[in-house]
């Protein structure tokens, strides 16, 4: 009986009333991390902020026409607050213009872009530098051994570069108009044939200087020994 009575007690029902809430609160924070998000017409969350205000997850992004400037919608994945992986880029009337992939918020891999009838217009090929370690080694050829080649430590000025083959199409005949490739930005044309630094000797001066005249001292030697041979 006295167990009862003690479950039974109003400040035992407080206390655990109070706990049960916590528990609640404390549950519905960690099942809700988002500060702000969108709901589609399929309830699916979009548009994301997490608790430190960074974008996370799928979003949509608008952008209205401004200055002349075509608008258009792009959706993707965000990972703490950067661009990564696979997005898409559609016209505000709904055409696909644009995919794109990108690496810690800079594009990285193949990017392919469309005309507004759906065409493909251009592929580009980038890689994505890391801003902590912007350096690679490429391969170059030797200047001195050009049969030969060496590696080279270069340091990249930008977070994405030009990487890989870039194609140019007519949009109605669907043909290839141009192709350029590229290694770490710089072409590869320049890479493989590159120039030679200026070895030219400089001539030696053939004119003719006026020689100093001798001290009086050697002069008088000279006269002395001709008359002496004399």
């Amino acid at each position: 009986m006295q167990y009862k009575n003690s479950m039974l007690n109003p400040g035992s029902i407080l206390q655990t009333t109070l706990l049960l809430l916590l528990a609640c609160c404390s549950f519905s924070s960690k099942a809700q991390p988002w500060i702000s998000y969108k709901l589609t017409p399929r309830g699916d969350t979009i548009n994301r902020l997490d608790q430190q205000k960074m974008k996370q997850g799928p979003w949509v992004l608008r952008f209205e026409t401004l200055r002349g400037e075509p608008g258009c919608e792009e959706e993707g994945y965000f990972l703490n607050d950067k661009k990564d992986g696979a997005w898409r880029r559609f016209s505000l009337m709904g055409d696909l213009i644009a995919r794109e992939n990108y690496k810690g918020g800079y594009r990285d891999g193949k990017q392919l872009y469309y005309t507004q009838m759906g065409d493909l217009l251009r592929e580009e090929s980038y890689k994505a530098v890391d801003p902590k370690n912007p350096y690679d080694t490429i391969i170059v050829p030797d200047l001195d051994h050009p049969d030969r080649m060496l590696e080279k430590v270069i340091k990249h000025e930008a977070a994405e570069v030009k990487n890989g083959t870039w194609t140019y199409y007519d949009p109605m005949m669907g043909t290839v108009v141009k192709t350029e490739r590229f290694v770490f930005g710089q072409p590869e044309k320049k890479l493989q044939q590159p120039i030679r630094p200026n070895l030219t000797v400089p001539q030696k001066d053939t004119t003719t200087k006026s020689k100093k005249p001798l001290p009086q001292a050697v002069q008088d030697w000279e006269k002395k020994k001709k008359k002496g041979k004399g």
